[in-house]
Protein backbone atom coordinates (compact mmCIF):
# COMPACT_ATOMS: atom_id res chain seq x y z
CA UNK A 1 0.00 0.00 0.00
CA UNK A 2 1.42 3.31 -0.87
CA UNK A 3 1.61 6.27 1.43
CA UNK A 4 -1.04 8.18 0.15
CA UNK A 5 -3.46 5.11 0.60
CA UNK A 6 -2.31 4.39 4.03
CA UNK A 7 -2.97 7.52 5.34
CA UNK A 8 -6.16 7.83 3.06
CA UNK A 9 -7.50 4.60 4.69
CA UNK A 10 -6.27 5.92 8.49
CA UNK A 11 -8.63 8.71 7.82
CA UNK A 12 -11.45 6.79 6.53
CA UNK A 13 -11.24 4.23 9.28
CA UNK A 14 -11.20 7.26 12.07
CA UNK A 15 -13.83 8.73 10.24
CA UNK A 16 -16.64 5.59 10.53
CA UNK A 17 -17.70 7.22 14.40
CA UNK A 18 -18.88 10.60 12.14
CA UNK A 19 -19.95 8.48 9.34
CA UNK A 20 -22.22 6.53 11.78
CA UNK A 21 -23.79 10.14 13.22
CA UNK A 22 -24.00 11.57 10.16
CA UNK A 23 -26.47 8.53 8.85
CA UNK A 24 -28.50 8.84 12.12
CA UNK A 25 -28.91 12.31 11.42
CA UNK A 26 -30.16 12.03 7.64
CA UNK A 27 -32.36 8.91 8.99
CA UNK A 28 -34.69 12.06 10.66
CA UNK A 29 -35.53 14.20 7.63
CA UNK A 30 -35.14 10.51 5.75
CA UNK A 31 -35.83 7.16 7.33
CA UNK A 32 -33.86 5.30 4.31
CA UNK A 33 -30.26 6.25 5.68
CA UNK A 34 -31.20 4.31 8.64
CA UNK A 35 -31.45 1.27 6.93
CA UNK A 36 -29.09 -1.42 7.14
CA UNK A 37 -26.53 0.63 8.78
CA UNK A 38 -24.47 -2.02 9.38
CA UNK A 39 -23.84 -3.20 5.32
CA UNK A 40 -21.87 0.00 4.99
CA UNK A 41 -19.05 -1.16 7.19
CA UNK A 42 -19.55 -4.66 5.39
CA UNK A 43 -21.98 -6.20 7.91
CA UNK A 44 -24.72 -8.32 6.67
CA UNK A 45 -27.61 -9.85 7.93
CA UNK A 46 -27.80 -13.73 7.76
CA UNK A 47 -31.17 -13.78 5.35
CA UNK A 48 -28.80 -12.23 2.83
CA UNK A 49 -26.61 -15.50 3.15
CA UNK A 50 -29.65 -17.60 1.25
CA UNK A 51 -29.46 -15.45 -1.58
CA UNK A 52 -25.85 -15.83 -2.05
CA UNK A 53 -24.62 -17.48 -5.61
CA UNK A 54 -23.88 -21.48 -5.11
CA UNK A 55 -21.00 -21.48 -7.43
CA UNK A 56 -18.08 -19.21 -7.06
CA UNK A 57 -16.23 -20.21 -10.18
CA UNK A 58 -18.60 -20.54 -12.65
CA UNK A 59 -19.38 -16.58 -13.90
CA UNK A 60 -22.83 -17.05 -15.05
CA UNK A 61 -23.38 -18.00 -11.45
CA UNK A 62 -21.70 -15.00 -9.95
CA UNK A 63 -23.10 -11.91 -9.23
CA UNK A 64 -22.82 -9.20 -11.51
CA UNK A 65 -22.24 -6.04 -9.78
CA UNK A 66 -23.34 -2.31 -10.41
CA UNK A 67 -23.06 0.26 -8.10
CA UNK A 68 -24.91 3.44 -8.83
CA UNK A 69 -24.04 6.37 -6.19
CA UNK A 70 -27.55 7.55 -6.27
CA UNK A 71 -31.12 8.49 -8.22
CA UNK A 72 -29.33 9.49 -11.48
CA UNK A 73 -26.72 6.67 -11.64
CA UNK A 74 -29.43 4.21 -11.08
CA UNK A 75 -31.71 5.73 -13.44
CA UNK A 76 -28.62 5.35 -15.87
CA UNK A 77 -27.81 2.24 -14.33
CA UNK A 78 -31.34 1.11 -15.27
CA UNK A 79 -30.87 1.57 -18.61
CA UNK A 80 -27.57 -0.42 -18.48
CA UNK A 81 -29.75 -3.40 -16.89
CA UNK A 82 -32.38 -3.71 -19.32
CA UNK A 83 -29.56 -4.55 -22.20
CA UNK A 84 -27.26 -7.03 -19.34
CA UNK A 85 -30.58 -8.81 -19.01
CA UNK A 86 -31.57 -9.41 -22.16
CA UNK A 87 -27.93 -10.40 -23.32
CA UNK A 88 -27.56 -12.39 -19.72
CA UNK A 89 -30.85 -13.85 -19.36
CA UNK A 90 -29.67 -15.83 -16.51
CA UNK A 91 -27.20 -13.19 -14.79
CA UNK A 92 -27.54 -11.75 -11.37
CA UNK A 93 -27.28 -8.72 -9.83
CA UNK A 94 -25.17 -7.25 -7.30
CA UNK A 95 -26.90 -3.68 -6.88
CA UNK A 96 -24.85 -1.19 -4.24
CA UNK A 97 -25.73 2.71 -3.55
CA UNK A 98 -24.43 5.48 -1.52
CA UNK A 99 -28.08 7.48 -0.79
CA UNK A 100 -31.47 6.56 0.22
CA UNK A 101 -32.78 8.29 -2.87
CA UNK A 102 -30.56 5.70 -5.14
CA UNK A 103 -31.57 2.69 -3.19
CA UNK A 104 -35.29 3.30 -3.60
CA UNK A 105 -35.35 4.00 -7.09
CA UNK A 106 -32.97 0.39 -7.33
CA UNK A 107 -35.53 -1.37 -5.46
CA UNK A 108 -37.71 -1.45 -8.64
CA UNK A 109 -34.87 -3.03 -10.17
CA UNK A 110 -34.73 -5.88 -8.44
CA UNK A 111 -35.43 -9.65 -9.77
CA UNK A 112 -35.58 -13.06 -8.08
CA UNK A 113 -32.29 -14.04 -6.62
CA UNK A 114 -30.94 -10.09 -6.67
CA UNK A 115 -29.35 -8.74 -4.08
CA UNK A 116 -29.59 -5.05 -2.73
CA UNK A 117 -26.79 -3.75 -0.16
CA UNK A 118 -25.09 -0.05 0.51
CA UNK A 119 -21.70 0.31 -1.17
CA UNK A 120 -19.07 -0.31 1.83
CA UNK A 121 -16.95 2.65 3.16
CA UNK A 122 -14.27 2.48 1.69
CA UNK A 123 -11.94 1.16 4.29
CA UNK A 124 -10.11 -1.65 3.46
CA UNK A 125 -11.59 -4.02 6.19
CA UNK A 126 -14.80 -2.72 4.79
CA UNK A 127 -14.06 -3.46 1.15
CA UNK A 128 -12.50 -7.11 2.46
CA UNK A 129 -15.66 -8.15 3.71
CA UNK A 130 -17.59 -6.57 0.73
CA UNK A 131 -16.10 -8.41 -2.04
CA UNK A 132 -14.98 -11.90 0.25
CA UNK A 133 -19.15 -11.31 1.07
CA UNK A 134 -20.31 -11.39 -2.78
CA UNK A 135 -17.55 -12.41 -4.86
CA UNK A 136 -18.83 -10.77 -8.51
CA UNK A 137 -17.97 -11.71 -11.68
CA UNK A 138 -17.63 -8.06 -12.41
CA UNK A 139 -17.68 -4.83 -10.77
CA UNK A 140 -19.19 -1.86 -13.34
CA UNK A 141 -18.81 2.00 -11.81
CA UNK A 142 -21.35 4.08 -12.96
CA UNK A 143 -20.26 7.83 -14.18
CA UNK A 144 -18.00 8.92 -11.37
CA UNK A 145 -17.77 6.79 -8.32
CA UNK A 146 -14.31 5.73 -8.10
CA UNK A 147 -12.88 5.00 -4.96
CA UNK A 148 -9.18 3.85 -4.05
CA UNK A 149 -9.51 1.23 -1.56
CA UNK A 150 -12.27 -0.61 -3.54
CA UNK A 151 -10.08 -0.61 -6.42
CA UNK A 152 -7.43 -1.82 -5.10
CA UNK A 153 -9.56 -4.20 -3.19
CA UNK A 154 -10.79 -5.79 -6.96
CA UNK A 155 -7.26 -5.65 -8.42
CA UNK A 156 -5.97 -7.81 -5.08
CA UNK A 157 -8.66 -10.23 -5.73
CA UNK A 158 -9.17 -10.32 -9.62
CA UNK A 159 -12.07 -8.79 -10.20
CA UNK A 160 -12.37 -6.49 -13.12
CA UNK A 161 -13.79 -3.43 -11.76
CA UNK A 162 -14.73 -1.07 -14.65
CA UNK A 163 -16.22 2.63 -14.82
CA UNK A 164 -18.93 3.13 -17.00
CA UNK A 165 -20.66 6.13 -18.59
CA UNK A 166 -17.90 7.79 -17.21
CA UNK A 167 -18.23 12.07 -17.15
CA UNK A 168 -15.42 14.07 -15.53
CA UNK A 169 -15.55 17.79 -15.82
CA UNK A 170 -12.67 20.27 -15.69
CA UNK A 171 -13.44 20.22 -11.54
CA UNK A 172 -13.06 17.12 -10.85
CA UNK A 173 -9.72 16.66 -13.07
CA UNK A 174 -8.68 19.85 -10.83
CA UNK A 175 -9.39 17.84 -7.78
CA UNK A 176 -7.85 14.69 -8.76
CA UNK A 177 -4.75 16.30 -10.05
CA UNK A 178 -4.35 17.88 -6.33
CA UNK A 179 -4.49 14.53 -5.09
CA UNK A 180 -2.62 12.79 -7.99
CA UNK A 181 -0.99 10.21 -5.66
CA UNK A 182 -4.26 8.91 -4.36
CA UNK A 183 -6.72 9.42 -7.46
CA UNK A 184 -3.67 8.51 -10.60
CA UNK A 185 -3.69 4.74 -8.72
CA UNK A 186 -7.27 4.43 -8.52
CA UNK A 187 -8.45 5.60 -11.95
CA UNK A 188 -5.19 3.71 -13.27
CA UNK A 189 -5.90 0.18 -11.46
CA UNK A 190 -9.85 0.34 -13.32
CA UNK A 191 -9.84 -2.20 -16.32
CA UNK A 192 -11.27 -0.16 -18.93
CA UNK A 193 -13.43 3.42 -18.95
CA UNK A 194 -16.19 4.38 -21.35
CA UNK A 195 -16.79 7.96 -21.46
CA UNK A 196 -19.66 10.03 -22.19
CA UNK A 197 -17.42 12.16 -24.56
CA UNK A 198 -14.65 12.87 -26.10
CA UNK A 199 -13.74 15.83 -23.56
CA UNK A 200 -14.20 13.44 -20.85
CA UNK A 201 -12.11 10.65 -22.23
CA UNK A 202 -9.02 13.23 -22.64
CA UNK A 203 -9.60 14.33 -18.96
CA UNK A 204 -9.93 11.31 -17.50
CA UNK A 205 -6.93 10.01 -19.92
CA UNK A 206 -4.48 12.76 -18.18
CA UNK A 207 -5.15 11.41 -14.46
CA UNK A 208 -4.43 7.74 -15.92
CA UNK A 209 -7.58 6.17 -16.46
CA UNK A 210 -7.55 3.17 -19.14
CA UNK A 211 -10.28 4.44 -21.58
CA UNK A 212 -11.18 2.39 -23.96
CA UNK A 213 -14.06 3.83 -25.37
CA UNK A 214 -16.24 6.64 -25.78
CA UNK A 215 -19.62 5.48 -26.10
CA UNK A 216 -22.39 8.87 -25.53
CA UNK A 217 -24.16 9.17 -22.43
CA UNK A 218 -26.70 6.08 -21.45
CA UNK A 219 -29.32 8.58 -20.51
CA UNK A 220 -29.91 9.20 -24.31
CA UNK A 221 -31.19 5.14 -24.72
CA UNK A 222 -34.00 5.91 -21.39
CA UNK A 223 -37.60 4.77 -23.15
CA UNK A 224 -39.90 7.23 -20.52
CA UNK A 225 -42.93 5.39 -18.99
CA UNK A 226 -45.78 5.88 -22.05
CA UNK A 227 -48.26 6.09 -19.37
CA UNK A 228 -46.44 8.48 -17.11
CA UNK A 229 -46.05 10.77 -20.15
CA UNK A 230 -49.86 10.17 -21.57
CA UNK A 231 -51.41 10.92 -18.20
CA UNK A 232 -49.36 14.05 -17.97
CA UNK A 233 -50.09 15.51 -21.13
CA UNK A 234 -53.93 14.99 -20.44
CA UNK A 235 -53.65 16.72 -17.33
CA UNK A 236 -51.95 19.43 -19.53
CA UNK A 237 -54.77 19.48 -21.88
CA UNK A 238 -57.62 20.10 -18.62
CA UNK A 239 -55.57 23.22 -17.53
CA UNK A 240 -56.60 26.20 -19.16
CA UNK A 241 -53.20 27.58 -19.57
CA UNK A 242 -49.84 26.75 -20.30
CA UNK A 243 -47.96 25.17 -17.74
CA UNK A 244 -44.09 26.08 -17.35
CA UNK A 245 -41.83 23.90 -15.07
CA UNK A 246 -39.22 24.57 -13.54
CA UNK A 247 -37.05 20.69 -13.13
CA UNK A 248 -34.93 19.26 -10.66
CA UNK A 249 -34.48 22.53 -8.95
CA UNK A 250 -31.71 22.53 -6.58
CA UNK A 251 -31.60 24.42 -3.11
CA UNK A 252 -31.55 28.82 -3.92
CA UNK A 253 -33.00 28.18 -7.12
CA UNK A 254 -36.70 28.39 -6.22
CA UNK A 255 -35.87 31.29 -4.04
CA UNK A 256 -34.49 32.98 -7.34
CA UNK A 257 -37.33 31.92 -9.19
CA UNK A 258 -39.74 33.56 -6.35
CA UNK A 259 -37.99 36.90 -6.02
CA UNK A 260 -38.39 36.90 -9.99
CA UNK A 261 -42.17 35.94 -9.94
CA UNK A 262 -43.21 38.18 -7.15
CA UNK A 263 -41.46 41.60 -9.42
CA UNK A 264 -43.66 40.39 -12.11
CA UNK A 265 -46.67 39.77 -10.04
CA UNK A 266 -46.38 43.42 -8.26
CA UNK A 267 -45.91 45.07 -11.77
CA UNK A 268 -48.93 43.51 -12.73
CA UNK A 269 -50.70 44.78 -10.32
CA UNK A 270 -49.31 48.18 -10.69
CA UNK A 271 -50.56 49.61 -14.51
CA UNK A 272 -48.43 53.36 -13.93
CA UNK A 273 -45.00 51.25 -13.03
CA UNK A 274 -46.06 48.87 -16.64
CA UNK A 275 -46.92 52.10 -18.58
CA UNK A 276 -43.27 53.38 -17.09
CA UNK A 277 -40.95 50.75 -18.01
CA UNK A 278 -43.25 49.18 -20.85
CA UNK A 279 -43.10 45.35 -19.62
CA UNK A 280 -46.20 44.67 -19.37
CA UNK A 281 -47.25 42.02 -21.22
CA UNK A 282 -43.80 39.87 -20.23
CA UNK A 283 -45.09 40.76 -16.22
CA UNK A 284 -49.02 39.60 -17.23
CA UNK A 285 -47.14 36.73 -19.04
CA UNK A 286 -45.21 34.94 -16.12
CA UNK A 287 -48.65 35.09 -14.25
CA UNK A 288 -50.35 34.04 -16.67
CA UNK A 289 -49.06 30.61 -16.86
CA UNK A 290 -49.35 27.37 -14.48
CA UNK A 291 -45.86 27.29 -12.49
CA UNK A 292 -44.87 23.72 -11.51
CA UNK A 293 -41.49 23.14 -9.29
CA UNK A 294 -40.25 19.68 -8.93
CA UNK A 295 -37.46 19.89 -6.44
CA UNK A 296 -34.50 17.88 -6.97
CA UNK A 297 -33.91 16.01 -3.54
CA UNK A 298 -37.20 14.89 -1.88
CA UNK A 299 -35.43 16.08 1.78
CA UNK A 300 -36.48 19.41 0.16
CA UNK A 301 -40.43 18.96 -0.53
CA UNK A 302 -41.83 20.58 2.73
CA UNK A 303 -39.10 23.21 2.56
CA UNK A 304 -39.67 24.54 -0.82
CA UNK A 305 -43.54 24.04 0.20
CA UNK A 306 -42.58 26.47 3.15
CA UNK A 307 -41.01 28.76 0.99
CA UNK A 308 -43.79 29.08 -1.88
CA UNK A 309 -46.42 29.64 1.42
CA UNK A 310 -44.62 32.50 3.06
CA UNK A 311 -44.77 34.04 -0.32
CA UNK A 312 -48.09 34.49 0.03
CA UNK A 313 -48.94 31.99 -2.73
CA UNK A 314 -51.31 29.26 -3.06
CA UNK A 315 -49.16 25.71 -3.93
CA UNK A 316 -51.12 22.53 -4.64
CA UNK A 317 -48.75 19.53 -3.69
CA UNK A 318 -48.42 16.06 -6.05
CA UNK A 319 -49.27 14.01 -3.22
CA UNK A 320 -52.66 15.12 -2.93
CA UNK A 321 -53.86 15.14 -6.39
CA UNK A 322 -56.84 12.60 -7.18
CA UNK A 323 -58.00 12.54 -10.30
CA UNK A 324 -56.10 15.50 -11.82
CA UNK A 325 -54.11 18.57 -10.35
CA UNK A 326 -56.14 20.84 -8.19
CA UNK A 327 -56.13 25.48 -8.40
CA UNK A 328 -53.33 26.65 -7.11
CA UNK A 329 -50.47 29.42 -8.15
CA UNK A 330 -47.74 26.54 -7.88
CA UNK A 331 -48.31 23.31 -8.37
CA UNK A 332 -45.36 21.37 -6.34
CA UNK A 333 -43.85 17.82 -7.77
CA UNK A 334 -43.74 16.11 -4.40
CA UNK A 335 -43.30 12.59 -5.59
CA UNK A 336 -40.71 10.66 -6.91
CA UNK A 337 -40.04 8.12 -10.22
CA UNK A 338 -42.77 10.28 -12.02
CA UNK A 339 -40.22 12.60 -14.05
CA UNK A 340 -41.83 11.57 -17.17
CA UNK A 341 -45.38 12.78 -15.97
CA UNK A 342 -43.89 16.25 -15.18
CA UNK A 343 -42.43 16.43 -18.60
CA UNK A 344 -45.45 15.11 -20.02
CA UNK A 345 -47.48 17.80 -18.22
CA UNK A 346 -45.39 20.84 -19.01
CA UNK A 347 -44.87 22.95 -22.46
CA UNK A 348 -41.82 23.89 -21.56
CA UNK A 349 -38.92 23.51 -18.71
CA UNK A 350 -36.70 25.13 -16.87
CA UNK A 351 -33.75 23.22 -16.12
CA UNK A 352 -32.43 22.86 -12.42
CA UNK A 353 -28.84 23.31 -11.31
CA UNK A 354 -28.53 25.44 -14.15
CA UNK A 355 -29.07 28.90 -12.55
CA UNK A 356 -27.09 28.38 -9.50
CA UNK A 357 -23.39 27.14 -10.37
CA UNK A 358 -24.09 23.55 -9.89
CA UNK A 359 -23.35 22.43 -13.07
CA UNK A 360 -26.80 21.28 -14.23
CA UNK A 361 -29.29 18.44 -14.29
CA UNK A 362 -29.81 15.98 -17.26
CA UNK A 363 -31.83 16.93 -19.80
CA UNK A 364 -32.06 14.02 -22.03
CA UNK A 365 -35.09 12.60 -20.16
CA UNK A 366 -36.87 16.01 -21.04
CA UNK A 367 -35.91 16.08 -24.33
CA UNK A 368 -36.99 11.86 -24.77
CA UNK A 369 -40.76 12.99 -23.51
CA UNK A 370 -41.04 15.77 -25.77
CA UNK A 371 -40.68 18.85 -23.53
CA UNK A 372 -38.15 21.47 -24.77
CA UNK A 373 -35.75 22.85 -21.62
CA UNK A 374 -34.77 26.48 -21.02
CA UNK A 375 -30.79 26.56 -19.64
CA UNK A 376 -28.91 28.71 -17.61
CA UNK A 377 -25.44 29.51 -17.72
CA UNK A 378 -23.99 26.75 -15.59
CA UNK A 379 -24.22 22.97 -17.69
CA UNK A 380 -20.57 22.02 -16.71
CA UNK A 381 -22.08 18.51 -15.66
CA UNK A 382 -23.52 18.01 -18.87
CA UNK A 383 -21.80 20.16 -21.23
CA UNK A 384 -21.42 18.15 -24.18
CA UNK A 385 -25.18 17.43 -24.17
CA UNK A 386 -26.03 20.84 -23.30
CA UNK A 387 -24.34 22.17 -26.52
CA UNK A 388 -25.58 19.76 -28.83
CA UNK A 389 -29.34 19.75 -27.44
CA UNK A 390 -29.07 23.83 -28.09
CA UNK A 391 -27.08 23.36 -31.72
CA UNK A 392 -30.66 20.82 -32.64
CA UNK A 393 -32.84 23.71 -31.12
CA UNK A 394 -34.25 21.24 -28.38
CA UNK A 395 -32.77 23.60 -25.91
CA UNK A 396 -32.07 27.56 -25.16
CA UNK A 397 -29.66 29.57 -23.09
CA UNK A 398 -30.23 31.90 -21.56
CA UNK A 399 -28.43 34.21 -18.70
CA UNK A 400 -29.92 33.92 -15.63
CA UNK A 401 -33.79 32.49 -14.09
CA UNK A 402 -35.08 36.11 -14.88
CA UNK A 403 -34.32 35.33 -18.43
CA UNK A 404 -34.98 31.88 -18.77
CA UNK A 405 -38.62 32.63 -17.39
CA UNK A 406 -39.37 35.16 -20.00
CA UNK A 407 -37.63 32.87 -22.92
CA UNK A 408 -40.40 29.64 -21.48
CA UNK A 409 -43.25 31.79 -20.79
CA UNK A 410 -42.88 33.28 -24.47
CA UNK A 411 -42.47 29.77 -25.98
CA UNK A 412 -45.12 27.82 -23.88
CA UNK A 413 -47.98 30.68 -25.14
CA UNK A 414 -47.19 30.07 -29.01
CA UNK A 415 -48.29 26.70 -29.52
CA UNK A 416 -46.49 26.82 -32.95
CA UNK A 417 -43.29 27.25 -31.60
CA UNK A 418 -43.70 24.83 -28.60
CA UNK A 419 -44.82 22.06 -31.14
CA UNK A 420 -42.12 22.26 -33.15
CA UNK A 421 -39.52 22.67 -30.19
CA UNK A 422 -41.01 19.56 -29.11
CA UNK A 423 -40.89 17.81 -32.34
CA UNK A 424 -36.41 19.08 -32.09
CA UNK A 425 -35.88 17.39 -28.81
CA UNK A 426 -37.92 14.07 -29.44
CA UNK A 427 -35.50 13.75 -32.69
CA UNK A 428 -32.63 15.07 -30.80
CA UNK A 429 -32.76 12.07 -27.96
CA UNK A 430 -33.74 9.56 -30.80
CA UNK A 431 -30.67 10.46 -32.73
CA UNK A 432 -27.59 10.06 -29.92
CA UNK A 433 -29.04 6.30 -28.72
CA UNK A 434 -26.62 2.99 -28.68
CA UNK A 435 -24.26 3.71 -25.31
CA UNK A 436 -26.43 0.71 -23.75
CA UNK A 437 -25.27 -1.45 -26.74
CA UNK A 438 -22.03 -0.51 -26.99
CA UNK A 439 -21.26 -0.87 -23.12
CA UNK A 440 -22.78 -3.85 -22.67
CA UNK A 441 -20.82 -5.54 -25.74
CA UNK A 442 -17.59 -4.24 -24.13
CA UNK A 443 -18.88 -5.45 -20.90
CA UNK A 444 -19.15 -9.04 -22.61
CA UNK A 445 -15.67 -8.80 -23.92
CA UNK A 446 -14.26 -8.71 -20.57
CA UNK A 447 -16.00 -11.36 -18.92
CA UNK A 448 -15.80 -13.69 -22.05
CA UNK A 449 -15.58 -16.70 -22.56
CA UNK A 450 -17.13 -17.14 -19.39
CA UNK A 451 -20.60 -15.45 -19.99
CA UNK A 452 -21.59 -15.47 -23.39
CA UNK A 453 -23.86 -13.49 -25.56
CA UNK A 454 -27.24 -14.73 -25.39
CA UNK A 455 -28.31 -16.04 -28.90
Amino acid sequence: MNPARALYSLVTWCAQPLLRRKLRRRAVAEPGYGYGVGERFGRYPAPIDSLMPHSSTDPLGRFVWIHAVSLGETRAAAILLAELREQLPGMRLLLTHGTATGRAEGEKLLQAGDVQVWQPWDTPGAVSRFLRKFRPAIGILMETEVWPNLVAGCRQRGIPLVLANARFNEKSLRNAQRLAALARPAYGGLVAVWAQTEEDATRLRAIGAPVRGVFGNLKFDVVPDARQVAQGRAWRAQVQRPVVMLASSREGEEAMWLENFKQKQALALDGKALAAINSEANALALTAVQWLIVPRHPQRFDEVHQLLQRAGLTVSRRSTWAGQPNAADVWLGDSLGEMALYYGLADVALLGGSFAPLGGQNLIEAAACGCPVVLGPHTFNFAEAAELACAAGAAQRVPDIGAGMERAVQLAQHADQQQAASERAMQFAQAHRGAAQATVKAVLEIVQPGLSVAQ
